[in-house]
């Protein structure tokens, strides 16, 4: 009897361990899963992408800094604020694939152009992951 309660006991031990360790977390905003924040810094640094300006090209990552476009400090805080109805990974996603939808006031509107070329799917979630990461 005792060793049937060590083996039942034994066997709820390693469930909870496998459940605790699985992967069966939700996976990373703005880029499902395997989207990653380190590889979306490395892509906002590149002075190019496909044959245009790379991020940090035109946007600073100091507050209040303007190059061409706004500075990217604070991003994620009021990306989702900015358009109602969109979340921030939503909007953040848009201003990269469509940049003309939604100008940030005191910007002239077709100065970004879209990336939607330039960047595979992983790119763009990760740069989208990274993004999310600027509060």
């Amino acid at each position: 009897m005792r060793k049937q309660v060590f083996v039942v006991f034994a066997l709820v031990v390693i469930a909870l361990m496998l459940a605790a360790c699985g992967g069966g977390g939700a996976a990373p905003s703005g880029a499902g899963g395997g989207a990653s924040a380190d590889a979306g810094k490395a892509i906002f640094a590149k002075q190019v992408i496909g044959a245009q300006a790379g991020c940090v090209t035109c946007h600073s990552l100091e507050a209040g800094k303007k190059l061409v476009g706004p500075s990217m400090a604070g991003l994620a805080s009021r990306a989702g604020s900015t358009v109602s109805g969109k979340s921030a990974e939503a909007y953040i996603r848009q201003a990269i694939l469509e940049p003309n939808a939604h100008v940030v006031a005191d910007y002239p509107q077709g100065v970004m152009q879209t990336y939607a070329k330039d960047l595979k799917e992983q790119e763009l979630n990760d740069l989208v992951a990274y993004l999310l990461t600027l509060k």
